[in-house]
């Protein structure tokens, strides 16, 4: 019995910090500590309130810490089987470590808590699972990618590097000209033009290489990331839809035992008045 009541009271707790009103309330201190966060890189702000700024990180460090103690005692072990409950545990231990000594860097570390919102919006929590289901093909466009880069790299090196080896004297500098050109940052004025002087007909590498690279595999880059989320999304409704079916389907069962007690009492007070009525006669 008092195993049982420990469980229900676990349920309870677990339910309570949960529910709706206590993930806005954390939400509204994540968004609180990374506004103080960012005062605290102020001097003048130290220096005229850093009594209060620091009061306010310990007081909503200490809310942090003890909603992962009361998740712990809520859930027990199941606590750990959540991806985003390891992630909220790893955060803020992070933020327990000590800020003084050889450790001093992790002060700067603090600042992760705000990526807590990941965990806590269910619209972050919805981008961040699309972007993990959508790893694999990211990979694998990726794999194309550097071998594109690897293709022009050679190339490039082969009949640039003689005349200009800062861009292109190498395959590492090639492949770094390469990405600067990806992004469509100077390209034309600061590599292309220059080349094209010396090697005119230098356009058929550069203009092919920017088409494959920067409208062709980013834009995959794009699309797959869009399709996963879409699936994440269609996930999502699939469960909301099973999830309000089984409570219709509980609620029709409940109905249907319900009707089957009111029809057995009424053929046993039937059966009570057949009874009376042969004993009258």
């Amino acid at each position: 019995m008092n195993t049982l009541a420990l469980g229900n009271r676990r349920t309870r707790l677990g339910e309570w910090v949960e529910s709706a009103a206590v993930r806005h309330f954390i939400t509204g201190l994540i968004i609180l500590n990374a506004i103080v966060l960012g005062v605290e890189t102020s001097a003048g702000a130290r220096e005229a309130a850093g009594g209060v700024l620091q009061l306010l990180n310990q007081g909503i460090l200490a809310v942090f810490v003890a909603e992962i103690l009361i998740k712990l005692v809520a859930f027990g072990p199941r606590f750990f089987r959540s991806g985003w409950n390891v992630f909220d545990f790893l955060i803020v231990a992070i933020s327990l470590a000590p800020t003084s000594g050889p450790l001093a860097i992790l002060r700067s570390l603090r600042i992760l808590r705000v990526l807590r919102l990941l965990s806590a919006v269910k619209r972050l929590r919805m981008l961040v699972e699309s972007l993990m289901h959508s790893l694999p093909g990211i990979g694998w466009t990726a794999a194309l990618l550097l071998m594109m880069f690897y293709i022009f790299g050679v190339m490039g090196t082969e009949l640039f590097g003689q005349s200009f080896p800062d861009w292109f004297g190498t395959l590492g500098a090639s492949i770094y000209s390469l990405f600067q050109i990806m992004t469509l940052e100077s390209w034309s004025m600061g590599i292309a033009r220059p080349v094209m002087e010396i090697y005119p007909y230098a356009w058929i590498f550069f203009v092919p290489f920017i088409l494959i690279s920067s409208f062709m595999v980013l834009n995959l880059f794009i699309a797959i990331i869009v399709s996963a989320t879409q699936e994440v999304h269609e996930s999502e409704q699939r469960a909301e839809r099973e999830a309000a079916n089984r409570i219709a389907h509980d609620e029709r069962q409940e109905m249907l035992e319900l009707l089957r007690a009111v029809d057995l009492k009424l053929e046993k007070l039937k059966a009570l008045e057949d009874s009376g009525k042969d004993n009258i006669g």
